[in-house]
C-alpha cells in the first residue's frame, strides 16, 4: 500500500532524510517514531505530497508522490500535528466545505459529513462554532476532515497531542477502528499509545531508520543487556554472596522487600546465560527461589537506546525547513 525506497530530502548541504527505505502493508498501523528533528514529518510531508524528495521513490496505492500526485492525494487523509480548522464555521460547515474540496460528489456530501461526524464521536458539537471547540473536540474534527473522503490510507501526525487521558483513550479506540479497512501511519511521542494501536513500528533517528519491526519483536531482540529480576526468600546479605559467586554476574541490586521476599535484579556479561547457574546458586545456599524472568526493554527503553543522540545535534536543516518534531 506504501512504498519508500531510499528517500532523501536535502536543503542545501544538510540532509533531513537519508536514504530511508520502508512498507507499510494494507489495512496496517504502522508507529512512526524518532526524537525531536529525525525527519519524521518531513518524510509525512513528502508521503501527502506537501514536498517533493530529492532522491528516492515513494508510492502510495500504487501511485508515485512526485510524477502523480494528485491520484495520491485522492487516496490519502492527512491530519497534521495542528488540524487545518475555520474557528469561524461550525462543525458540519467546515466537514461540507472540506468535502467539497476534497471532490466528494454533492450526492454524497451529506453522508459522508454524516459518517464522519459519527465516526469521530463529534455528533454533540455538529452545529457547534470550532471556535468554542475544545482541544480534544478540534482533533475529533481534524481526524472527521482526514477521513471524510474515505481514503485507503491515512497519515496522523500527532493526533492526540494535548489531550486529556480520557481524549488519549478514545482517539486510540478510534485510530484502532479504523486499522483494516485503512492504512494508518501514526506519529507520536507518547510511546505506550504505539504499543497499544500499532502492529509495527519505524524508528528514525538524524534521518534513517535505526529499527522496523513489531513492538514485541524489538523488545525480544533488544532485551536488556544481560539483566534478570528475581524473587528470593532469605536474608540478604547471604543471598547477595551465593548470587556473587556465579560467573558472569555483575551487579545484583534489591528493588524490593516485603515479607522476607527480596526482589532483586542481576546483571550479568551480555550473551550469557546464567539462569540455571543463578537457580542453582539460590537454591543450593539454603535460599527459596519464587521467581526469575529475563528482563525485557520497553519500547520507552528501546527507543532512548536507538535514538541516544541529542536532538540538538539534528541537521539543520530539520529545523530551517519545519521539521520541528
Amino acid at each position: 500500500m506504501i512504498e519508500v525506497e531510499s528517500l532523501t530530502k536535502r536543503y542545501g548541504r544538510a540532509t533531513a532524510v537519508d536514504g530511508i527505505s520502508f512498507r507499510v502493508e494494507k489495512g496496517e498501523i504502522l508507529g512512526f517514531l524518532g526524537p525531536n528533528g529525525a525527519g519524521k514529518t518531513t518524510t509525512m510531508r513528502i508521503l501527502t505530497c506537501y514536498l517533493p524528495p530529492t532522491e528516492g521513490t515513494a508510492r502510495v496505492a500504487g501511485y508515485d508522490v512526485f510524477t502523480q500526485p494528485m491520484e495520491v492525494k485522492r487516496r490519502v487523509g492527512y491530519l497534521p500535528e495542528t488540524p487545518p480548522l475555520y474557528p469561524d464555521l461550525t462543525v458540519r460547515d467546515y466537514l461540507t466545505f472540506c468535502a467539497k474540496v476534497k471532490g466528494v460528489a454533492p450526492r454524497d456530501r451529506r453522508r459522508r459529513v454524516d459518517e464522519a461526524i459519527e465516526r469521530c464521536r463529534a455528533g454533540d458539537v455538529r452545529d457547534t462554532l470550532i471556535a468554542k471547540l475544545s482541544k480534544g473536540y478540534r482533533q475529533r474534527v481534524g481526524l472527521a476532515q482526514a477521513t471524510l473522503h474515505n481514503p485507503e490510507v491515512l497519515i496522523l501526525d500527532e493526533p492526540t497531542a494535548g489531550l486529556d487521558p480520557k481524549q488519549i483513550i478514545e482517539t486510540r479506540e478510534l485510530i484502532r477502528s479504523l486499522g483494516g479497512t485503512h492504512t494508518v501511519i501514526l506519529s507520536t511521542h507518547i510511546l505506550p499509545e504505539v504499543s497499544m494501536t500499532c502492529g509495527r513500528v519505524v524508528i528514525i533517528n538524524k534521518g534513517r531508520v535505526v529499527a522496523e519491526d513489531s513492538p514485541q519483536n524489538l523488545t525480544r531482540r533488544l532485551k536488556g543487556a544481560g539483566t534478570l529480576h528475581l524473587e528470593v526468600r532469605g536474608e540478604e546479605a547471604g543471598v547477595y554472596e551465593a548470587l556473587r559467586t556465579v560467573p558472569g554476574v555483575l551487579t545484583v541490586r534489591t528493588r524490593g522487600r516485603h515479607d522476607g521476599v527480596l526482589t532483586l535484579e542481576v546483571e550479568v556479561e551480555a550473551g550469557r546465560d546464567v539462569r540455571s547457574e543463578l537457580a542453582w546458586a539460590v537454591v543450593t545456599g539454603g535460599f527459596g527461589l519464587l521467581g526469575l524472568q529475563q528482563a525485557g526493554m520497553s519500547l520507552e527503553e528501546i527507543f532512548l537506546h536507538l535514538t541516544t543522540t541529542e536532538s540538538s545535534d539534528a541537521p539543520p536543516a530539520e529545523r530551517q525547513g519545519g521539521e520541528t518534531r
